[in-house]
């Protein structure tokens, strides 16, 4: 997928476009010094990253609110929401270098976000409307870092591989929750996990 297609994809407007595409360079560019993603996904970064992020906005209704995103890493999911909505993107991201790396994206796009560099346990609780994290650590352990943000009403949106359903089982012996598992735009086996009234047993 290039730039093109996944304009067609999405029908995002060329400032989006122009935005992600300045992101996807700033990528490339950081890669050489420090590891940001797998090294075989930069040549497809628009389809492994780009739409992976962005396809989560299909299934959120909203555009705003606090959203916190655990375990950033090179930014993805949450750079990609803070480009093409307007939620109040909070990161977590425990090395100093990719938050470095996402300040300078947020910069560069004109895009702002909260950066919290610290470990997810060392944060300050504040409450969130819309949690999420991509390949991260197995639900259970999702949803107890996500616990001291979340509320009642929370939503947490997590990018998972194929193994959700097994995940789904282990995590239904801990967690009482609502559930909605979509197939993946961006990979055959990649799923998007919805859920909603989360409550520990």
């Amino acid at each position: 997928m290039q730039k093109s297609d996944f304009q067609k994809v999405t029908g995002v407007s060329r400032e989006t476009l122009d935005k992600l595409d300045c992101y996807i360079s700033l990528l490339q560019k950081w890669q050489k010094a420090i590891n940001l993603v797998s090294k075989s996904t930069l040549a497809e970064a628009w389809n492994r990253h780009i739409l992976d992020s962005y396809q989560i906005l299909d299934h959120v209704k909203e555009r705003e609110g606090t959203w916190v995103d655990l375990g950033s890493g090179a930014g993805f999911p949450a750079l990609v929401l803070a480009i093409a909505s307007d939620f109040n993107i909070h990161v977590v991201e425990s090395d100093q270098r990719k938050c470095l790396f996402m300040r300078e994206v947020s910069r560069e796009t004109s895009s702002p976000i909260t950066v919290h560099n610290a470990r997810i346990e060392a944060v300050e609780p504040f409450p969130a409307d819309f949690i999420s994290a991509r390949a991260l650590a197995p639900l259970e352990k999702l949803l107890g870092y996500s616990e001291k943000f979340a509320t009642g009403n929370s939503r947490f949106v997590f990018l998972k591989g194929q193994d959700v359903d097994a995940e789904l089982t282990n995590a239904a012996k801990y967690w009482r929750m609502s559930s909605e598992k979509h197939q993946s735009l961006s990979s055959g086996d990649g799923n998007i996990l919805l859920l909603k009234d989360v409550r520990r047993l």
